[in-house]
């Protein structure tokens, strides 16, 4: 494969990116990821540990006349979101990423990039193979599935390091820190299905042309959620006609605004006119509503003709639509403490109708515990009023603010001094590791950064070249300094 990369500073850094992209590494098929990080510590005569998790932890000792400075924690993460554009046949368990350059960012060719976070990886491998660089003593963690729940960070043993300051690399914004985030977790809704043979009509839906994005970092900007959008037509064409639901799937990824959602539907005959001015109807009022944050969205009705077809019962597709209709979904709170910083929201990531149920799968965010669980109770009494259930999973910690912290102190003046502007401090509403590791190690120094990105967790994600090259500075130089500290802090 032809290297993109090449002939691009920072050199080794960008080398390391583009290996990781050869190599699969969508969330639950890390093995060969991990594998490589650990054989380029073996090769290296770096020790490492790799976990039957598949986290891996690589540690070098400090640069001649650094020893006397405290080891520094260096973090991300090996998993990426793998989503590919419709009709796409790229395959994410065993194709490599088809990196271009387009105005000096970085892209993959129909598929998500996954620069969140192999960039962090990427300059974690420089870090550890440069013979010139001054540094501590080096932890590097790399941690799996923390786009799908963060269990590589849950199972680590966090005892193998004794770094009392990390620098988490999974920031999407380069001049802004990242000092607190929102906890998290997933709740799982099942409603039970009924079936049997139907006569009718049958349509094809779609909801589509929306941009989605990350359920955490973009959900204040109100973009269109395809499942809630499909759950909306689908009630507005049941008050005048009576329909009946064949199949229906939306959404890849909990943590991800759906873009698309699909629907087989049976009407009854002689419907038809009227069902596709609905349809017609219900687009133009979404195109009103979205005209900023998603101008694109469409609605598509394909009349299939008339068909007996198996399809879930009235009741059932009563159940359903009342659940789509009533769930709470996107922001629910604002912070009163950080001007514009979400507080508390949820996101209804994956919709799938099965043989046994309806089942929709949330990713709910707070930086205020309490209000994570309200949240949980308001979908666990909505599915106990319509006779499913709600199970919680993969739960993880809020990472509350710090007023005094050292290694957020020498990184501001660090970037100040290269840049000539401030650092902004911000907390965020996705979720990070940092939580857990704070929940661990009480007493951690931790801050987030990175390079710029847009739209990450979908197919238009880009990673600015100009970018990584200022933030491996920005490492170089914090690293530098902290070497030159012979006391822990």
């Amino acid at each position: 494969m032809d290297r993109k990369l090449t002939g691009r500073e920072p050199e080794r850094v960008l080398y390391y990116f583009e290996e990781l992209c050869r190599i699969p590494h969508g969330s639950g098929n890390t093995k060969a990821i991990s594998d490589y990080c650990a054989s380029f510590a073996r090769e290296r005569g770096l020790r490492h540990i790799q976990d039957d998790t598949g986290n891996v932890v690589i540690f070098k000792p400090a640069s001649p006349g650094c020893e006397a400075a405290p080891a520094v924690i260096i973090q991300g993460h090996l998993d990426m979101v793998a989503e590919k554009t419709p009709g796409s046949s790229h395959d994410f368990m065993t194709d490599p990423l088809d990196l271009f350059v387009e105005d000096e960012w970085i892209g993959a060719r129909d598929t998500t990039l996954g620069g969140d976070d192999g960039i962090a990886i990427a300059y974690a491998l420089a870090l550890l193979e440069s013979d010139v660089l001054p540094h501590p003593a080096l932890e590097c963690v790399f941690t799996v599935e923390e786009e799908t729940g963060m269990d590589g960070a849950q199972a680590l043993d966090t005892s193998v390091l004794t770094g009392r300051c990390l620098l988490n690399l999974d920031s999407e914004d380069e001049g802004t820190v990242l000092a607190s985030c929102a906890g998290g977790l997933r709740k799982n809704c099942s409603l039970p299905v009924e079936w049997a043979e139907i006569d009718g009509v049958r349509y094809h839906l779609e909801v589509s042309g929306l941009l989605g994005g990350h359920s955490g970092a973009e959900i204040h900007k109100e973009r269109g959620n395809a499942v809630i959008l499909m759950g909306r037509l689908l009630y507005e064409i049941s008050k005048e006609i009576p329909v009946a639901i064949c199949a229906m799937k939306g959404g890849l990824k909990d943590n991800a605004i759906p873009r698309l959602c699909t629907a087989d539907i049976l009407a009854e005959k002689g419907s038809a006119s009227r069902l596709e001015e609905i349809v017609a109807s219900v687009e133009r009022a979404l195109k009103g509503e979205y005209d900023v944050q998603d101008p694109d969205v469409r609605l598509l009705c394909e009349n299939r003709g008339e068909a007996r077809k198996r399809a879930v019962t009235p009741a059932t597709t009563t159940r359903i639509l009342f659940f789509l209709n009533t769930c709470p979904n996107g922001v629910q709170a604002m912070s009163h403490h950080i001007h514009g910083l979400v507080e508390t929201s949820l996101n209804l990531g994956v919709m799938e109708l099965t043989e046994e149920a309806f089942i929709a799968h949330f990713s709910i965010r707070s930086s205020v515990r309490s209000r994570k669980y309200v949240l949980c109770d308001k979908l666990e009494f909505l599915c106990e009023l319509l006779g499913g259930e709600a199970e919680s999973t993969s739960e993880y910690p809020e990472w509350a603010f710090r007023e005094n912290s050292h290694l957020r102190d020498v990184l501001c003046r660090s970037y100040e001094e290269l840049t000539g502007t401030q650092m902004k401090v911000m907390a965020i509403h996705a979720g990070l590791e940092c939580g857990l590791f704070d929940d661990k190690m009480p007493g951690l120094d931790m801050v987030s950064i990175g390079p710029d990105m847009r739209d990450i967790h979908t197919t238009a994600e880009r990673l600015s070249i100009a970018s990584v090259e200022r933030t491996w500075k920005l490492i170089c130089e914090v690293l530098r300094r902290l070497s030159q500290e012979n006391a822990r802090k």
